[in-house]
């Protein structure tokens, strides 16, 4: 019996232990495959955060058409944070297009979906036409016009019966206090810029221009569209135009020299 007590108090030991290990084993076993789930867990929300932020932080890209010929230099004090500016380039223009005819051959420099567009000056007015062909989600025009009832028709009688072939091209590319005087210049950084500007412009493409916005026939405002205008602006008189918003003492370049106002309220309707 005793013999017998002792081999059953080895066996109870051994089981004992037995039953001890293989719970260290399923705890070990568990742990692991909770960790294991947690650090995959982990990992799915570290990368929905990545996504999530990725898409966050992708500028949209803004269109830019600049004023007749001119290069993007106008807007270098245009502040848009999380925009993706692209400047359209001017392409010759053919002898005897239209402004339509024209927007429709400068349209394939956008590539984006439903995009955003600032135009000035002239530029409005390509953009007006550009939005007529492609679907584009908001458009800003800064010193520039809607429909030709705003335009000065004084101005462009006298274009109509071809003033703009007897302007020398020298006049066209110089400045002097006259043009200074009409694009509302208030600093030696304006004229710096006025001055580059018009010595860069292309004379063809500026007579052309002048031509073509004579004879501009648009009478439907754009939609989704805000204007912004100076009451200055000897360009685009004040009085004819109807804007959303207008800038005291602003002139033609008043996107340069009062670009913090202007943007201001550029970023304010691209939020909307």
């Amino acid at each position: 019996m005793a013999y017998a007590g002792l081999l059953g108090n080895i066996a109870n030991y051994y089981i004992k232990n037995a039953c001890q290990a293989r719970r260290k084993q399923f705890m070990a076993h568990s742990v692991k495959v909770i960790f294991g789930f947690l650090l995959m867990f982990s990992s799915l929300l570290a990368g929905a955060q990545t996504l999530k932020d990725t898409g966050k932080h992708e500028p949209k890209t803004i269109y830019l058409f600049s004023g007749i010929g001119a290069d993007s230099t106008i807007f270098m004090n245009l502040d848009l944070p999380g925009y993706h500016k692209i400047y359209i380039n001017w392409i010759p223009a053919l002898p005897a297009e239209t402004i339509t005819q024209y927007a429709a051959r400068i349209k394939n420099q956008i590539t984006v979906e439903n995009p955003d567009i600032i135009g000035l000056s002239f530029g409005g007015i390509v953009a007006v036409e550009v939005a007529k062909l492609i679907k584009v989600d908001k458009m800003v025009l800064i010193s520039s016009v809607k429909t030709k009832n705003e335009l000065n028709r004084i101005q462009f009688f006298w274009m109509k019966l071809g003033l703009y072939r007897i302007i020398p091209g020298a006049l066209i590319q110089r400045t002097n206090f006259l043009t200074y005087k009409y694009f509302g210049t208030r600093s030696p950084n304006d004229k710096v810029l006025l001055t580059n500007l018009l010595k860069d412009t292309d004379v063809s493409f500026f007579r052309w221009a002048l031509k073509s916005i004579a004879y501009w026939d648009n009478r439907v405002p754009p939609e989704r569209t805000i204007q912004i205008n100076g009451t200055a602006d000897r360009v685009i008189t004040s009085r004819l135009v109807h804007p959303d918003y207008r800038i005291k003492g602003g002139g033609h370049l008043m996107v340069f020299n009062q670009a913090d106002t202007i943007s201001a309220i550029i970023r304010n309707y691209l939020r909307e």
